[in-house]
Formats: C-alpha cells, structure tokens, sequence
C-alpha cells in the first residue's frame, strides 16, 4: 500500500523556520519528480514546489521563492521542505504528492499531474 506521510508542520511566529518531511513508503519514487501543495483555510490547494527525480531540477511558485528550499533524500525516501521568513500567509495545510509520470520533461505544478498524495501536515504562522 503506497504511503506519504507529511511531518513537521506546527506553531511559529513571523519570521520563523519550519522544515516540513515527507515519508514514503510502499513503492519507490526514486525515479518520480515530487512536489509541496498547500492550502489555506477558505482557498483552493495551491502549488508551493517540485523538485525532480534527481533533485538536480526545482521549481518554485512566486509567493515562496527565496524563503522555501525543496529536497529530497531518495536513500531515505523522504522529501523535504525547508521554511524560512515564515509569513503569516503561509499558514496552510501542506501536502506532499508524486508525479503520475517518470522523467517528465518539465517538473509538474499542476495537481492533475500528481496522483499520489499525504493526508497533510497543518503550519500555523502567528503574528
């Protein structure tokens, strides 16, 4: 049974840091770009990032780039993402999804491109 389970969200202040994990388990996805989705109360998920199956290729939406590192551990199947300068309009449940397909020529920041996804981990940035 394939698996992803999202850790590390919580409570920060303005300004903070978050490292967001995500565990994989039931297949590999070594070979899958893997990306972070969020979505805020009353808001439709959005795209935050995606990062390649080499972890050589990541894309960023505009809200987050230079405060948000995506990463990858594929020894460990774990994804990551790094959080920093925290803003209150981070506060969102994030989640963490495959790419349906292998070696797609441009990492994918559409969620009909994903098919497997986490139950969520909630961030709660508080001014």
């Amino acid at each position: 049974q394939v698996q992803l389970v999202e850790s590390g969200g919580g409570l920060v202040q303005v300004g903070g840091s978050l490292r967001l994990s995500c565990a994989t388990s039931g297949r590999t996805f070594s070979r899958n770009d893997m990306g972070w989705f969020r979505q805020a109360p009353g808001k439709e998920r959005e795209f935050v990032a995606a990062i390649s199956w080499t972890g050589g290729s990541t894309v960023y939406a505009e809200p987050v780039k230079g405060r948000f590192t995506i990463s990858r551990d594929n020894a460990k199947n774990i994804l990551y993402l790094q959080m920093n300068s925290l803003k209150p309009e981070d506060t969102a449940v994030y989640y963490c999804a495959t790419d349906r397909l292998l070696f797609r020529v441009q990492l994918p920041t559409r969620e009909s491109e994903y098919d497997y996804w986490g139950r969520g981990t909630q961030v709660t940035v508080s001014s």
